[in-house]
């Protein structure tokens, strides 16, 4: 009521002041007086007071008391964020299914493991067993073979060396070839030779068919079982046509030098199959030269030796 009685100078600059006042009407103020005046930084302002102040009242003076000295600014303090404490991990059911999967999977692979090591290992053993089983069929076949080719060598015919003297020449010998086998055998070739030689060490490795050959035509021979026939005929009188000199029959007749007479006899079996092949008979025998003369079988292995 009191604004109703004042003029109307004096209560329009009242109620301008209250304005002035309100926080929402607060001018831009400097820092150090928001500072001296903390009730306007805090954005707070006291309420206008309902009695109006008599306009010829003046301020009291500032005294020290009521003097607010300003405060250093704040330092600011670093900020540390603490992450709260993560909630222990709960196992669902689909975490129990996943493990539970798992073993399964290890023990599968596992048993899969073993039975593949026995797989292995029974597979091994059949092995060895293949391999023992046709080594002892391979061995069986190879029985079979020799005792078949036995058989056929039991049945076939040999061709066997031997010497006989002349009964109406003296110191007349023959070279003969005698059938020993089971069936009838064909010479269908022939070679005979003479030769000088120290000894029988000194004759060539291989026997030389082309030296001292002789000229005894040769026609082929068909041989029974038991039976034989002469190759090569030889005497006293066929031993000076190889010396060149009377000297080289003495040293003959002293042993110094040897007459060797050897040659290879070639047949082949009536009954076996043309595409068969010949069958040969290589011999070798030493004339001794002496008071009584001898024919007798001799020479190297190479010389004596049959197929």
């Amino acid at each position: 009521m009191y604004p109703l009685l004042m003029p109307k100078p004096l209560a329009f600059l009242i109620l301008l002041l209250a304005v002035a006042q309100r926080p929402a009407f607060t001018w831009a103020q400097d820092p150090q007086e928001a500072q001296s005046n903390p009730s306007t930084t805090s954005g707070t302002s006291r309420p206008a007071s309902s009695s109006p102040r008599p306009a010829s009242a003046s301020p009291r003076p500032a005294t020290a008391a009521n003097t607010v000295e300003p405060s250093p600014p704040a330092t600011p303090q670093p900020i540390i964020v603490t992450a709260p404490p993560q909630p222990a991990p709960t196992r669902g059911w689909r975490d129990q299914v996943l493990w539970g999967a798992e073993i399964g999977l290890v023990v599968l692979g596992y048993a899969a493991v073993l039975l593949a090591l026995r797989s292995l290992r029974y597979i091994q053993r059949q092995t060895d067993f293949g391999v023992a089983a046709a080594q002892a069929a391979l061995q069986c076949a190879n029985a079979a073979l020799e005792s078949s080719q036995a058989i056929v060598d039991s049945g076939r015919p040999w061709i066997v060396i031997s010497v006989e003297p002349f009964l109406t020449v003296e110191n007349g010998f023959k070279v003969m070839a005698t059938n020993r086998g089971r069936t009838p055998a064909r010479i269908v070739a022939k070679a005979d030779c003479a030769m000088l030689a120290p000894d029988e060490t000194k004759l060539p490795p291989t026997p030389d068919y082309t030296t001292g050959k002789s000229s005894t035509p040769f026609e082929p021979i068909i041989l029974l079982p038991g039976e034989s026939a002469g190759i090569r005929p030889f005497r006293r009188t066929d031993v000076r046509p190889l010396c060149a000199s009377e000297e080289q029959i003495r040293r003959i007749e002293r042993w110094e030098e040897k007459v060797y007479i050897y040659g290879s006899v070639t047949y082949r079996d009536l009954i076996s199959p043309l595409d068969q092949p010949n069958h040969e008979t290589h011999w070798c025998c030493w004339y001794v030269y002496g008071d009584k003369d001898a024919l007798v079988i001799s020479g190297p292995p190479e010389y004596n030796k049959h197929t």
